[in-house]
């Protein structure tokens, strides 16, 4: 097979020469570089190579061309290699234009010009295209097959689990053609659903996430009985302890229930994390991460359910669902919360169908043109009425404090005022949800009032609960369940019972030695996406810490 393509494409033949002989020399082994001097010409070269049935890697654009500029060239170049990575150039006086103009198509990276030395500001994010390439490259996406009802909560929990798994999943509903032939190969029927056809040809019905996992290759079995650290929990403050433990030589192993991301992987765009000033979407935030954590050698174990918790001599040992055990040196607890349930009737009734907690992504192209409701006043609530309203026709905030100003973001706030088709509704409660086979209406009342309101779909987002029932008396948590550290952890000087080292707890120690804390889940923790990620790298810190004294 011929080899992948780098192109690079610059009206400057300066520039041009001098990228694409530094490329030739750092991956001219493994890539063939071609350059371009407008993008009619790169436009022309892409025809021939996907005719030639070629792969390319990377594309590398300048962003200020003439007749055609770099946002243009590449989204015209995506129709015809969708899987190439992209990155624009540009001169120091073009980067807000060129970062704003990066929502046009999605582009991985810019880079500014000059960029000498090439090791240290070319090198690193050619690596970076080149790997996300290799990850998916031009190969035809094999696509895993889900058949369902439409308005069905088992459904809709597989569709999110696929998802945000990142699994490429094509949905049929059973009452399409396509989708009872699927059925009928699949020797099943109504019954059975939701039936998951696996690209080898295997058939699951009505599967659990781990069923799913194991049968799409997601990672479920740990590789050893024993590791340095078990990080519980792939939310952000768990991706950033098995960055940082992995990275610095700790045997690292993370768990996960159901995806990872946690709440800040449902996110449709995340614009106030440190490095992002055009603001990056939970996915991606977590598919870098995720990646970034394997290369440096940690494992990530998917749909496994952690029960128990238990100290055996120096050990800590994990118990999961299915009775099975690790064990480890340390454990960083990175579990963080769950949304709230909404208590009003008929809420419990129609989740999965028409009513979802958090940002149901999945359900994005089904709010085409509707009238969809949010309940809630905080960050979360605010970027889903942003993600929301590219889709539906209006996008009703429904939230029961005075303002947003207490409890969301200055930017989001000035955003939602902005869109002309999100309102906000204040000293508002949703008191009942309406409907048979799918959510048909809900009745708010707003300052004693109550009115009824149709529509098919009501995201929820009030707050959040700890899920740490789980870990029994011998970690201390505070009256709403969020588990304390440190110094939280001392009364009046005294220690707490049972701690028998001759110390005080480290500042994210639980009430047990050598088990962390990280993230929403910690007692008195901010619930910001940057804050989690410190407090994991933090925790990392503090296991070797630990590690060192025993």
């Amino acid at each position: 097979m011929s080899q992948p393509i780098l192109m690079t494409v610059d009206d400057d033949p300066a520039v041009s020469r001098s990228v694409a002989r530094d490329l030739r020399r750092r991956y001219g082994r493994d890539y063939r570089v071609i350059r371009a001097d407008s993008g009619a010409d790169a436009l022309d070269a892409l025809r021939e190579i996907k005719l030639r049935g070629d792969s390319v890697a990377a594309i590398l654009a300048d962003y200020r061309m003439p007749q055609m500029d770099g946002i243009v060239f590449l989204e015209k170049a995506m129709d015809l290699f969708p899987h190439a990575r992209r990155a624009l150039l540009t001169a120091y006086a073009d980067t807000d234009a060129a970062i704003q103009a990066i929502n046009v198509v999605d582009v991985d990276h810019y880079l500014l010009k000059p960029w000498d030395p090439p090791e240290e500001k070319l090198y690193p994010v050619i690596d970076s295209l080149v790997e996300a390439w290799l990850a998916v490259g031009d190969r035809p996406v094999e696509q895993t097959k889900l058949v369902g009802h439409r308005y069905s909560a088992p459904s809709f929990r597989i569709r999110d689990f696929l998802a945000r798994n990142a699994v490429p999943y094509r949905w049929y509903s059973v009452d399409d053609e396509e989708g009872g032939r699927i059925l009928q190969a699949a020797g099943a029927c109504e019954t059975d659903i939701p039936v998951v056809v696996t690209p080898g040809g295997t058939v699951l019905k009505q599967p659990s996430g781990g069923e799913i996992a194991d049968a799409v290759g997601l990672s479920t079995r740990p590789a050893q009985d024993f590791y340095d650290l078990v990080v519980i929990g792939g939310g952000p403050a768990g991706l950033g302890a098995a960055v940082y433990g992995a990275s610095e030589g700790l045997r690292t192993v993370l768990v996960e229930r159901k995806a990872t991301g946690g709440q800040a992987g449902t996110s449709s765009r995340i614009e106030n994390y440190l490095g992002f000033p055009d603001g990056v979407s939970g996915a991606q935030l977590t598919d870098r991460a995720r990646r970034q954590a394997q290369k440096f050698g940690a494992e990530v174990l998917t749909a496994r359910d952690v029960t128990g918790l238990e100290v055996r001599g120096s050990s800590r040992v994990v118990t999961f669902g299915d009775g099975s055990e690790i064990a480890a040196h340390s454990v960083i607890l990175a579990s963080g919360v769950t949304y709230r349930a909404l208590e009003a009737e008929g809420i419990e009734d129609l989740t999965g169908r028409g009513v979802y907690y958090g940002s149901a992504a999945t359900e994005a192209p089904e709010c085409q043109g509707e009238h969809i409701y949010i309940v809630g006043g905080a960050n979360s609530a605010g970027q889903a009425a942003v993600f929301f309203s590219r889709h539906a026709a209006d996008v009703t905030l429904l939230v029961r404090g005075a303002s947003l100003e207490a409890s969301m973001s200055h930017y989001l706030i000035e955003q939602i005022t902005a869109i002309d088709n999100v309102h906000v509704r204040t000293h508002t409660t949703v008191v009942k949800a309406h409907g048979s086979d799918h959510l048909e209406s809900i009745t708010v009342c707003e300052n004693g009032v109550t009115e009824t309101l149709g529509t098919g779909h009501l995201f929820i987002f009030i707050g959040a609960a700890p899920r740490t029932g789980w870990l029994g008396e011998a970690i201390l948590r505070d009256g709403h369940g969020f588990i304390r550290t440190g110094p939280d952890l001392l009364e009046d000087g005294r220690r707490p019972a049972g701690w028998l080292l001759d110390r005080d707890p480290h500042y994210l120690e639980s009430s047990v030695p050598g088990v962390f804390v990280a993230g929403d889940v910690r007692s008195q923790s901010v619930k910001r996406v940057a804050s989690a990620v410190g407090e994991g790298a933090m925790a990392v810190t503090l296991v070797h810490r630990y590690l060192e004294e025993q």
